[in-house]
């Protein structure tokens, strides 16, 4: 049966607050600066007024150019973005270049306007009516016709020339919105992939651990054979309930969850009381936990790969009685050190050559060293080589007691 993979879709405005800030924020920095040089000026509240009705009609403007942006560039690239903006702003400029222009001529001079040449001739002006008085008291009076019929011939170069620079204003706010717009995309994809890379690394340390049960169980259930065939029906009955008290604690923890090294220890016990049953003169265990780091976090079951080793390769391949030991110490600068050995009892490491003792695929001791690193990092460290006698498994990792 075909499947069907449904993406989600951001919404067309799912960032119109953005917008809308970014828009009010941008017209009211320019009504401020604009007003600031008005008041400066002969007629300040009527050039206060027409710059308030441009601010206004130039948020409208520029919230029209987001909606063509939104609409027309839905795909969010950059450049379809920049060539949407480019192609919105110039209509809008026009419009308000116009209005700005259509405002000036509208506005009637209420205020008498008076400039004084340096020959003493003064030039007073009061709406369309001009006066030049003369040094010697002459005077002259123009009464000029309306200003739409002395600009009519240049108003189309008016409003070319005040495009351009509304033009630019538009084009500001569109680069600035197309920024910010980036940069919230850049940050959601940052995010998308940090939890993807958590994603992976739950589903990696979830495989690693997971790699280990069959390899435990195949041990387990070969053990059970081999006393069952030999007649040992009464060990076998204390191994089978060993073992069910084994995997009902042990599949009830989170693969990828952490354990205290407490709780860990006494999983690997329960491991080890089976192999007792199966080992009951040549296996000798030894554990030697501080009570200080009994509380600090551990990946669960970090230690079964390695007990299994040292049983499958250490106990079973020697008629020999073999102490197992598992120790942990602490380490400076946060760090503690769990080891596991496997020693032919009454080894002497000074006249005892050091060799392999087994040859083997090397999987769970690789799975616990790549369980470590994708959990700590460089944080942790895994050693392990043969001893005199013996193998020894060492693995260096931070101490937390964290849940």
């Amino acid at each position: 049966m075909p499947t069907t993979t449904i993406t989600s879709r951001p919404a067309l405005f799912a960032d119109w607050r953005l917008a809308a800030q970014s828009i009010v924020a941008f017209w009211m920095f320019y009504l401020v600066t604009v007003l600031l040089r008005g008041l400066l000026g002969p007629d300040a509240v009527s050039a206060m007024n027409d710059r308030v009705i441009n601010a206004i009609v130039g948020i409208g403007l520029t919230a029209l150019i987001y909606l063509a942006l939104r609409t027309f560039a839905r795909d969010g690239s950059i450049r379809r973005m920049a060539f949407v903006a480019a192609l919105a702003s110039l209509p809008a400029a026009v419009i308000l270049s116009a209005l700005s222009i259509k405002l000036a001529i509208a506005t009637p001079m209420t205020e008498q306007q008076q400039i004084t040449t340096q020959e003493g001739v003064a030039i007073v002006q009061r709406g369309n009516n001009v006066r030049i008085v003369q040094g010697d008291g002459n005077e002259l009076e123009v009464n000029l016709p309306p200003v739409e019929q002395i600009i009519g011939s240049k108003m189309p170069r008016l409003i070319a020339d005040g495009t351009v620079t509304w033009y630019f204003l538009f084009a500001a706010w569109c680069a600035f919105f197309i920024a910010m717009t980036e940069q919230k995309r850049t940050r959601a994809a940052e995010a998308r992939v940090a939890a993807a890379e958590t994603a992976a690394h739950a589903a990696q340390v979830r495989a690693l651990r997971y790699q280990v049960n069959p390899h435990f169980l195949f041990n387990t259930l070969n053990s059970l054979s081999s006393l069952v065939m030999s007649g040992r029906s009464d060990r076998a009955e204390d191994m089978l309930m060993a073992l069910s008290t084994f995997f009902r604690t042990s599949l009830s923890i989170d693969p990828s969850a952490d354990v205290s090294l407490a709780e860990e220890i006494s999983l690997q016990r329960l491991y080890l009381d089976i192999e007792k049953v199966r080992f009951p003169e040549r296996l000798k265990v030894s554990i030697d936990i501080p009570k200080e780091l009994e509380d600090a976090r551990v990946p669960a079951l970090i230690l079964q790969p390695l007990v299994e080793n040292a049983i499958k390769y250490g106990v079973s391949t020697t008629t020999s009685q073999v102490d197992l030991i598992i120790r942990a110490r602490p380490l400076d600068g946060g760090r503690m050190q769990l080891d596991v050995t496997n020693r032919i009892a009454g080894t002497d490491p000074a006249t005892t050559p050091t060799r392999p003792t087994h040859e083997g695929t090397g999987t769970g001791l690789s799975n616990v060293c790549q369980r470590l690193a994708a959990h700590f990092g460089a944080d942790a460290d895994c050693r392990f080589g043969p001893i005199p006698g013996g193998y020894t498994v060492s693995l260096a990792l931070p101490v937390s007691d964290d849940d």
